[in-house]
């Protein structure tokens, strides 16, 4: 089974109308060629939470449901050298794969896509956190150190010993 890179790019050909797509999680970019000389006036692209329509001098190139909800604000268009439109689609569930762009189009296979890493600053503060505990404590393994849980738990003991400095903790069995 061959995996397809994120940001792979896709071809769709429906009812003479030609075009490419490629995504991360965050976001989808569409690429529609147009005959050389089109400008933004001779083009009407309609991005809606759920639809996109794109039409090119009153005629219909391809509309429809889309696969999954956008961001209408973040989401824009341009064309380029007078004969590409390129759409980017800002993701409303930036955590998914879209099988397609327009629903009823032709589908990929979402379980093959091979994600870029992460990067820690791309992540929420409570997802980092786990993120930079989950590595240090493998740091600590890896040299046989104890984990933060387990220093932790030595802290508190130490804290406790010192609080009540009248119990013995000499025959104590800890570990």
């Amino acid at each position: 089974m061959s995996e397809i890179a994120q940001g792979a790019v896709h071809t769709v050909e429906l009812d003479g109308c030609t075009y490419s797509w490629s995504q991360t999680l965050k976001e989808v970019s569409i690429t529609v060629p147009v005959p050389q000389g089109t400008r933004g006036k001779d083009l009407d692209i309609q991005i809606l939470p759920s639809k996109l329509s794109v039409k090119l001098k009153g005629q219909v190139l391809f509309s429809g449901s889309l696969a999954k909800d956008v961001k209408v604000d973040d989401s824009t268009w341009t064309i380029d050298s007078q004969r590409e439109v390129q759409i980017h689609l800002e993701k409303l569930n930036g955590t998914s794969w879209w099988e397609c762009v327009i629903q009823g189009h032709a589908k990929i296979d979402t379980t093959k896509i091979q994600p870029e890493n992460s990067k820690l600053e791309d992540l929420d503060g409570d997802t980092r956190a786990m993120v930079e505990k989950m590595m240090f404590d493998q740091r600590q393994k890896e040299m046989g150190k104890p984990s933060s849980d387990d220093l932790k738990k030595q802290d508190m003991l130490a804290k406790f010993q010192r609080e009540h400095p009248e119990m013995d903790f000499s025959k104590a069995k800890m570990g």
